[in-house]
């Protein structure tokens, strides 16, 4: 079990009577991240990462490995700095590359502090062309830092300069071999975004300087999304408005006809493409044929921005003054509050939070608690601290008794209660085995994700 006196945290402080200034362009998921402690601003759209902030992080990541790894992925690392003449093979270091980073070694050798790692991963099986159609399909991921030079970084880490991507790049045989992998790439990433529960809507998109025939977008919705989306309540068409030919005043869908259309922004958190021989063709990444000659590899590439996905969750379901949190992504299941030191109460509560501790043994991980230790502040204060952090359990000990049986003080999102030890492990038990739920999904079903969803929102 972690304690908070032994966490680093910076929390920012604002004074009571503090005149805020430079708002404008902050989002609710900055502002809320930065102040209670998650991450610092490093420099012009970088950011540091606290403690509490990687936990969240490494969990998404993980999350993602785990979906990955379902479908065939696996994992490798590739190194951020890709030589130039890779991207000047591909033809993009001729198409706009103002956003990326340019390097040149001590041997005047240009690199590209990579954004993406497409001219990469095809030259690294291009230096081992041609491989065997045995192989195939063969899944490639990565999770790591890419970079972007940002001409205004914008809302945190939902738009900066460096952050955390996964990308995963598919070779297939020929085209139809192509779209079957992306069928079941598409189909990962709908249960991944089922499993993080925030609503989202998958919309057709262009295929932009990555190339390729066919492209998907993943967005959380929200005011502050950049990108502007039509969607259709009729057919569930769904678009991003650059792709549809349609002026901004058009209330038509262009699939069905239907004047049930509406117009939204988005947060682009996934991306998806079938990328043909865009790269595999001009670097030479062949493969061997059945009969024994060789063929340019069909690639497909699936990105999704895994620090912006955190911060996205946050704008969306965040409120102005609290962290809520997908239940997977938590920084920690479960908060305990002690007494306050020299009350009158600290003796019982102390034994009775001992007591309520050892029987979380097999109830909850220890991983997954966090134990407010600082007991020089008061109930309260603590109490509203673990509300603005989002915990989606956040139990009392104030050594309350009925008389026959202590009284622990509950509060899950949307409702507190006062109970016995064995009710709260109770719920907390039923928490725990919807978490495991969750984890548990594998397909687009999601026909057994409903216990307790009233109670733990």
């Amino acid at each position: 079990m972690e304690r908070i006196s032994r966490l680093f945290w910076p929390v920012v402080v604002v004074p009571k009577n503090a005149v805020v200034k430079n708002v404008e362009g902050v989002s609710r998921s900055q502002k809320l991240l930065t102040e209670l402690g998650f991450v610092k601003p490093a420099h012009n759209g970088t950011y540091q990462l606290m403690p509490m902030a990687q936990r969240v992080l490494d969990k998404c990541a993980d999350l993602v490995r785990r979906r990955m790894r379902s479908v065939g992925g696996q994992q490798i690392s590739m190194p951020v700095l890709t030589p130039s003449e890779l991207w000047k093979k591909s033809g993009r270091l001729d198409g706009d590359i103002t956003e990326f980073f340019l390097l040149e070694d001590r041997h005047k050798k240009q690199f590209i502090l990579s954004p993406t790692h497409e001219e990469a991963v095809t030259g690294m099986l291009a230096s081992i062309a041609p491989i065997s159609h045995k192989q195939l399909p063969l899944r490639l991921f990565q999770i790591g830092p890419k970079f972007r030079d940002e001409l205004k970084p914008r809302f945190g880490l939902i738009r900066s300069k460096e952050f955390i991507m996964k990308d995963l790049y598919t070779f297939d045989r020929n085209a139809a071999t192509a779209l079957e992998t992306y069928n079941q790439l598409t189909v990962a990433y709908d249960a991944l975004f089922q499993q993080l529960e925030v609503p989202f809507v998958k919309v057709k998109a262009a295929t932009g300087m990555m190339g390729g025939s066919l492209s998907h977008e993943y967005h959380y919705l929200a005011n502050s999304g950049e990108d502007q989306l039509i969607k259709c309540n009729t057919c569930d068409y769904a678009a991003n408005v650059e792709t549809t030919g349609e002026t901004n005043d058009s209330k038509i869908c262009p699939f069905c006809n239907s004047p049930e259309v509406q117009r939204v922004r988005g947060i682009e958190v996934g991306h998806t493409f079938v990328l043909n021989d865009k790269y595999s063709r001009p670097l030479k990444a062949t493969f061997l044929q059945e009969n024994g000659k060789p063929e340019y590899l069909v690639m497909g590439c699936y990105g999704i921005g895994i620090s912006r996905l955190v911060a996205a969750a946050v704008e969306v379901l965040s409120t102005e003054r609290e962290l809520h949190w997908p239940t997977l992504l938590a920084p920690f299941d479960l908060c305990i509050i002690g007494a306050k030191q020299g009350s009158k109460e600290e003796k019982v509560a102390h034994e009775i939070e001992h007591q309520f501790c050892l029987s979380l043994n097999g109830v909850c991980s220890d991983e997954e608690v966090l134990i407010d230790d600082r007991n020089y502040l008061t109930i309260g204060k603590r109490l509203m601290e673990a509300k603005k952090m989002g915990y989606p359990m956040i139990v009392v000990i104030s050594g309350k008794s009925d008389g026959t049986a202590p009284k622990l003080e509950l509060h899950l999102k949307h409702a507190t209660m006062e109970v016995e030890l064995s009710e709260a492990l109770s719920v907390i038990s039923q928490y725990t085995r919807r978490k495991q739920k969750l984890y548990s999904i594998i397909s687009e079903s999601n026909q057994s994700l409903n216990i307790s969803k009233a109670s733990f929102g």
